[in-house]
């Protein structure tokens, strides 16, 4: 290029500026689509992984926790026999109904996954959810840890500090194999990373298993209705996990679809606190 053509040397300068932003701007979708992915790949290989423990399960009770008692639910509990723990405002516009085990790894995936989506849609009062809690795991491995959890969380939705404590339950969630939560006190100790929550009452509850029979009870729902495994994910009545029709899960998926179901209908009032 010759030293006396000012014009082609800024054109040259121009087309390395471009190329520049154009390479910046490729790695940046890039990235975006990396992360995207990979919460969709999370999702979907929780959706696998409850497959495969709905399917290797057996029947036998819980080792070491007594579920003769009579079948006490906690308070609140609604739905059919009472066998569901709702969250949200009761006029919420959608139900999301969500069957899911504390030891299933695959229901840590989405909680963790979908936790701050489904809180601000409560919040909102655009979803009621409904969770239904199930013993798969424990059944597959004889162990005690599903039961003894959900029992705890059935206390701490009576101490009205259910999500609360169904949070930490997942963020603490030990290895699938290990059958800490089968352990009253782990559960206790979890308990006092929830504000107002570990109280006589609520220690009663746990190391008593209160609610060990209505959490059978729960189980044999999920069995008989023959889902695929947990967690199972229901939005108004209809499968969204892993996908709704051929759209895989995500929280942008999710706001969209419970945005389509509400549409042209008043958000429900908002929640009272936990």
């Amino acid at each position: 290029m010759s030293d006396n053509n000012p014009d082609a040397k800024r054109a040259a300068r121009d087309r390395l500026i471009q190329e520049r932003e154009q390479h910046k701007a490729g790695e940046r979708r890039r990235r975006q689509l990396i992360v995207a992915g990979a919460v969709v790949g999370v999702l979907a290989l929780a959706a696998v992984i409850g497959v495969i423990a709905a399917n290797a399960g057996g029947n036998d009770n819980a080792k070491g926790a007594s579920t003769a008692g009579p079948v006490v639910a906690p308070t609140g509990a609604d739905g059919k026999d009472a066998l569901a723990i709702p969250v949200g405002a009761v006029d919420a516009p959608s139900t999301l109904a969500v069957w899911e085990d504390f030891r299933c790894p695959a229901c840590a995936a989405f909680e963790n996954g979908m936790r701050s989506t489904i809180h601000e849609l409560e919040t909102k009062g655009q979803i009621r959810v409904q969770y239904h809690l199930a013993t798969l795991i424990d059944d597959k491995t004889r162990g005690g840890g599903s039961l003894h959890a959900a029992n705890a969380a059935g206390c701490a939705q009576d101490a009205g500090k259910f999500p609360a404590y169904h949070d930490v339950l997942y963020t603490n969630q030990p290895d699938e194999m290990d059958d800490a939560y089968a352990k009253n006190a782990k559960l206790l100790d979890l308990a006092t990373k929830v504000p107002g929550l570990d109280t006589p009452a609520f220690r009663s509850c746990v190391e008593n298993g209160t609610h060990n029979s209505w959490v059978v009870k729960s189980n044999e729902a999920f069995q008989a209705g023959h889902f695929n495994g947990t967690p199972t994910v229901q939005l108004n009545g209809e499968s969204i996990f892993p996908t709704k029709g051929s759209e895989q899960i995500s929280p942008a998926a999710f706001k969209k679809w419970v945005a389509q179901a509400n549409k042209g209908k008043k958000a429900g009032k908002a929640s009272p606190a936990s």
